[in-house]
C-alpha cells in the first residue's frame, strides 16, 4: 500500500482513508467478465453471500448496492408505514433515518452514551409510544450497542430491531456477529469501510420467514430469484420493489478482500492498539479522551478517534495536523439539528451528549496499509500540539 504524493511537492500525505486493496481484485473482476454474467446474483455474489452467512450464522445474506439500500429493504420488511415512529440515535449517517422517512415514518432521536457514542439503551423505553414500530441501534466505530437491553425492550413492546452495522463487519457482541443479533442487520462496503466494493452493502436476515419477501422486494417486486433457482417456470410481478442488486464486478472486487479478512482485521487492530498506547499518556494527563470498548464487545478497528476539550480545540488540532500533511476528520452533524432532521424527526428528552460529544470528536487516519511509522508520526504530532 502506497501513500499518495501531494501535487508538486513530492511529500507523502497520510490520508484519512485509503480503500483496501489486496491485489486479487483485478483477477476476480476479470473472472466475472469472462463468466459472461456481470449483473447481479452471479457466482461471486453467491460466494460472498455464503461467506457472510457462515461467518455470522444468519439465515440469509442478500448483497445490495449500498448499506442505504439494505436499510431501505429492512424498513420494507418491517412494514413501516406513514405515521410510524422509529427510535434511533441522532449521531449517525443520514441513511439510518432516510430509509424510514422514505416510508413516511418519524425518526425519534434519543441521546447517546458518551463512552461509546452509541444510543443510550437506558433512554429507549421512555421514548416508546403506541406508534413505535422499530428500534435502530447504530454500532458506532464497530463497537456494539448494549444489545441485550435493546432486545428486551423490543420484546416487551413487540418492536423490530434493525441493526445499523455499517461499520461493524468482523465485530461482535458477546460472541455474536454485529448485524446478526436483531431482526435485520445492515452492512456497508463503501470505500471508507474495512472491506470495500466501492459502493455496496448487505442485508442480514435472522428469521428465514422474511427471506422470500426480501428477495421479491430486492428483485423489483418479482419472484425472479425463484426463477433462477428453477422453482417457477416464469417470474412474475408479485409486489412492489426496486432494483437493489449490485453488479458482479463490484462483488468480485469485494471477495478478494474477504479472502484476507482476518489479515486486514489484524492489521487495523494493530494500528488501533499503537495509537492507543502512544496517546495514553495524553489521556492520563487529561488532555484528550480515548475510545472505550465495553466488556463483551470485540471491535474491528473501523476507526480510531480522540476527543478534545471542545469544538474549537478540535478544529485547531485538525488544522495543525493538516500542516504536517496528516488528514484527520470530524464526523456527523447530529441529524436532529440538520434541516431535514428538524423537518422529519424529533428529539426525545434532552440532548446532553449528542451535540457536545460530536463536536469534539476527531478521527485519525486508519486503513489497511497504514504503517506503524505513520501511526507513530500522527501520535507524535498530536503530542506536539499539546506540548507533551
Amino acid at each position: 500500500m502506497q501513500q499518495g504524493k501531494l501535487p508538486f511537492t513530492g511529500l507523502e500525505k497520510i490520508r484519512f482513508n485509503v480503500p483496501p486493496f489486496t491485489g486479487k481484485e483485478y483477477e476476480y473482476v476479470r473472472q466475472a467478465v469472462e463468466n459472461k454474467q456481470i449483473c447481479g446474483d452471479g457466482a461471486f455474489t453467491k460466494r460472498v453471500s455464503r461467506w457472510f452467512e457462515e461467518k455470522t450464522g444468519t439465515a440469509k445474506c442478500l448483497m445490495t448496492t449500498s448499506c442505504t439500500h439494505a436499510t431501505e429493504l429492512a424498513a420494507l420488511l418491517c412494514g413501516i408505514e406513514p405515521g410510524d415512529e422509529v427510535i434511533m440515535p441522532s449521531f449517525t449517517f443520514v441513511s439510518t433515518a432516510n430509509a424510514f422517512v422514505l416510508r413516511g415514518a418519524v425518526p425519534v432521536f434519543v441521546d447517546i452514551r458518551p463512552d461509546t457514542m452509541n444510543i443510550d439503551e437506558k433512554l429507549i423505553e421512555a421514548a416508546v409510544t403506541e406508534k413505535t414500530k422499530a428500534i435502530v441501534p447504530v454500532h458506532y466505530a464497530g463497537v456494539a450497542c448494549e444489545m441485550d437491553t435493546i432486545l428486551e425492550i423490543a420484546k416487551r413492546h413487540n418492536l423490530f430491531v434493525v441493526e445499523d452495522a455499517a461499520q461493524g463487519v468482523m465485530a461482535s457482541y458477546k460472541g455474536k456477529a454485529l448485524g446478526s443479533i436483531g431482526d435485520f442487520g445492515c452492512y456497508s462496503f463503501h470505500e471508507t469501510k474495512n472491506y470495500s466494493m466501492g459502493e455496496g452493502g448487505a442485508l442480514l436476515i435472522r428469521d428465514p420467514k422474511y427471506v422470500e419477501k426480501a428477495e421479491i422486494f430486492r428483485e423489483k417486486g418479482t419472484d425472479r430469484s425463484k426463477y433462477y433457482r428453477g422453482q417457477v417456470d416464469k417470474y412474475r410481478w408479485q409486489d412492489f420493489g426496486s432494483s437493489y442488486l449490485p453488479s458482479e464486478l463490484n462483488v468480485a472486487y469485494l471477495y478478494a478482500q474477504l479472502e484476507l479478512a482476518e489479515e486486514i482485521n489484524a492489521w487495523r487492530l494493530a494500528r488501533w492498539q499503537e495509537y492507543y498506547g502512544l496517546l495514553t499518556p495524553l489521556a492520563k494527563a487529561g488532555k484528550i479522551e480515548l475510545p472505550i470498548v465495553p466488556e463483551g464487545c470485540v471491535h474491528n478497528a473501523h476507526m480510531f478517534y480522540i476527543k478534545t476539550a471542545d469544538e474549537q480545540e478540535c478544529a485547531a488540532l485538525k488544522e495543525f495536523l493538516e500542516e504536517y500533511d496528516v488528514v484527520a476528520v470530524t464526523h456527523y452533524v447530529p441529524l436532529h439539528s440538520a434541516p431535514a432532521g428538524m423537518r422529519y424527526g424529533r428529539f426525545f428528552g434532552e440532548d446532553v451528549y449528542t451535540t457536545k460529544e460530536s463536536e469534539r470528536l476527531l478521527r485519525l487516519p486508519m486503513y489497511y496499509g497504514l504503517t506503524a511509522e505513520d501511526a507513530a508520526f500522527v501520535a507524535e504530532k498530536i503530542r506536539e500540539f499539546y506540548g507533551a
